[in-house]
């Protein structure tokens, strides 16, 4: 049985971290293959992906799809738990963005990818 303190440490558990969010917010647009979310989000190595991949799929927030072709093709999509998420990302998107507006000049930072 796991004991939690408060629901937020639930929530923290399963998408707490650096790469989980930014994953489940692209693969709310649309079903991504592996190489497209490496492209997307800087910085992750492969070996974290997949090993970020595969713990959302344990939680039941996305769904790995195999098609059976040569060469293998593997596709990621969001679970309607894991959609249910898109309204939260979004306005975690849109406080990062009034955050910056707020404390720094518009020539002080750079958007690259405006949600």
């Amino acid at each position: 049985m796991r004991t939690y303190y408060c629901t937020l440490e639930v929530a923290m558990s399963i998408i707490g971290g650096k790469w989980k969010p930014l994953i489940v917010y692209h693969l709310t647009k649309e079903p991504r293959r592996t190489s497209e979310l490496k492209r997307m989000i800087q910085g992750i190595t492969q070996k974290m992906l997949i090993q970020q991949l595969r713990e959302l799929e344990e939680d039941g927030i996305i769904i790995r799809k195999m098609y059976n072709q040569v060469p293998p093709k593997v596709e990621y999509s969001a679970t309607e738990l894991g959609m249910s998420m898109a309204p939260i990302l979004l306005a975690l998107c849109e406080w990062g963005e009034n955050y910056l507006e707020e404390t720094f000049d518009k020539g002080e930072y750079q958007i690259l990818n405006k949600y």
